[in-house]
């Protein structure tokens, strides 16, 4: 398979790379190879790429895979991706806004199917929750994220933050492989990574209500280095000395910090708050 040559495909098509989308098109060839291979890609594997661009991954993609459904949000991108990969039989290209997409209902995807995708960094969070909080469950998530966005994924205690409770809550991230920016065209201000999510059949810890879990764990996070007892009583609206009470029984003490604890400790924490909870249930910060 010979190289996509994207800056010509550029030129043939008037098309300028967008910075308020995160336009930075994947180019390195030996780097597409990764991603594809992270994968672990079988002949009977359905893959969705979120993000396809010019189609330089997704043409390694379908190399093995028995289906790719490529969703491409950009109008302008989306005549210069179907010209790339109109001898792909094995390509679906979708166009739309992965983040509005029903992935069990319009796109029909299995259970069990792949994420592969390079996709801009102001969206990141929001594209791992809409994948990990779907119906349609995969068996694997691969990214290529800003390296500090994946060093966050993989965080343990004493430095966890809320995006790596709601990735390791779901699943086992993983560090692949860095990946530096002259990978890539145009060449972003920063390092990215290849990181890989396995995802859990079952959710890490044992919670009774994954919503509250996740209020009580926003929660704890709202006030950076702040001790529990003052971040929890601010984010759920609670008396200093009602924190006190709840913590007790859990092992936890008050004057420890969110980014100490363990899934097990916030499940623990998520137990012992019953009622209502004030705030919404974002997870992924």
């Amino acid at each position: 398979m010979n190289p996509l040559d994207v800056r010509s495909v550029l030129r043939q098509h008037n098309i300028h790379p967008k910075k308020r989308l995160g336009q930075n098109f994947l180019v390195d060839e030996a780097t597409l190879a990764k991603v594809a291979a992270a994968a672990g890609l079988e002949a009977g594997d359905t893959v969705l790429e979120i993000g396809a661009g010019l189609g330089s991954l997704t043409r390694h993609l379908a190399e093995i895979a028995g289906r790719v459904l490529a969703v491409e949000l950009d109008s302008d991108l989306f005549p210069a991706l179907q010209d790339t990969l109109k001898d792909h039989d094995r390509v679906e290209l979708v166009h739309g806004d992965i983040l509005r997409l029903d992935l069990s209902g319009r796109l029909g995807l299995p259970h069990g199917y792949k994420v592969v995708a390079n996709i801009p960094y102001y969206i990141t969070s929001a594209v791992i929750r809409h994948v990990l909080e779907s119906k349609a469950r995969p068996s694997r998530i691969v990214l290529t994220v800003q390296r500090e966005v994946a060093e966050r994924m993989v965080a343990a205690p004493d430095d966890m933050n809320l995006l790596a409770v709601s990735v390791q809550f779901y699943s086992r991230p993983s560090l692949v492989a860095r990946v530096p920016a002259g990978a890539f065209y145009p060449r972003p201000e920063v390092d990215s990574q290849i990181v890989r999510l396995d995802v859990r059949e079952q959710p890490a810890v044992s919670v009774p209500n994954v919503e509250q879990f996740f209020r009580v764990v926003k929660a704890g996070f709202s006030q950076k280095r702040k001790q529990l007892r003052n971040s929890l009583s601010g984010g759920l609206q609670l008396e200093p000395g009602q924190v006190d009470v709840l913590l007790a029984g859990t092992g936890v003490l008050p004057q420890r910090r969110a980014e100490t604890l363990s899934l097990g400790e916030w499940a623990a924490v998520a137990r012992a708050v019953e009622g209502p909870i004030d705030g919404g249930a974002s997870s992924f910060g």
